[in-house]
Order: structure tokens, then sequence, then C-alpha cells
């Protein structure tokens, strides 16, 4: 599966588990309630979705340039840090504000979860390039003149 369709299929699968892992972890992390979370697991996956798409773009963008094919160990990790810390910045201020806490506590309360989703993106990368193969970009393909540049 290569182009758009993997992208959706990626972000969905992995969005819907997420806002589930999110809202249990949430709600133990703070002692809200379980709907207090997850209207907050729900808007921090809306703002994950718009992050995933950019940040896989800009990412296959420069895999597609590199010398060395494939998805090794360092590749997954700097993938995985990557997306999580651009979702770090975003969600701090977010949680500070729903759970009406310091940026400081807020950060703490994400750093459990970024930890949880630091391994959860790692395995979730290596488990759906497993059942749905690489994409272009990591096997040394041509890909297509849309996505090496970043056009529509």
């Amino acid at each position: 599966m290569q182009g758009p369709w993997r992208r959706v299929v990626y972000v969905t699968l992995f969005e819907l588990l997420a806002i589930v892992a999110t809202s249990f972890g949430l709600a133990a992390l703070t002692g809200e309630s379980a709907a207090h979370s997850s209207v907050i697991a729900v808007v921090t996956s809306a703002i994950a979705v718009a992050w995933n798409v950019v940040w896989n773009g800009l990412f296959e963008r420069r895999e597609a340039r590199q010398a060395r094919r494939g998805r090794g160990f360092a590749r997954r990790v700097a993938h995985a840090l990557g997306m999580e810390g651009g979702l770090v910045v975003m969600l701090v201020p977010l949680f500070a504000w729903w759970f009406n806490v310091s940026l400081w506590q807020a950060f703490l309360m994400d750093l459990g979860l970024l930890l949880f989703f630091l391994v959860y993106t790692f395995a979730f990368n290596w488990a759906f390039d497993r059942v749905f193969g690489l994409p272009a970009s990591a096997q040394g393909q041509a890909l297509p003149q849309s996505v090496a540049t970043g056009a529509s």
C-alpha cells in the first residue's frame, strides 16, 4: 500500500487506538472521569492527526533523499522522537488549560503519555510496515512527483 491511502489507513488505525489509550491514561493520571478525559483525548487525536500528516510527509520526503534505504532502528527512533516532540509542544499548553494546572504540571502529566507514545509509535510503525509493507520511500522506489515535491 502506497501514497495517500497508506497515510489514511495509518492515521485512522493509529488514532483510534490512541484515543482509547489516551482516555484511560489521562483518567488514571488526573483522577478525572473517563468522559472528561475522553473529550481531551478526541481533541488531542485531531491535533495528532494533523501533525501526523505533516510529520510523515516531511519525514518521507527527507527519507526519499537518503542514500541508505530501509527503516532500521535509528531511523525508526528518529521518526518516533520527531512525532512525539512536536506533539509535546502542542499538547502541554492544551493540557494545562483543560485540567487547570500549570505548564510544569501539564508537562509532567504529558511525560507519562509521552513515554507510552514513544514505545507505542515505534511498535505501531514497525507492525504497520510488517502488515502493509514499507513505503516506496524506504524501498528505493521512485516516488510520484506529487509526493517527492510535496504537491497535492
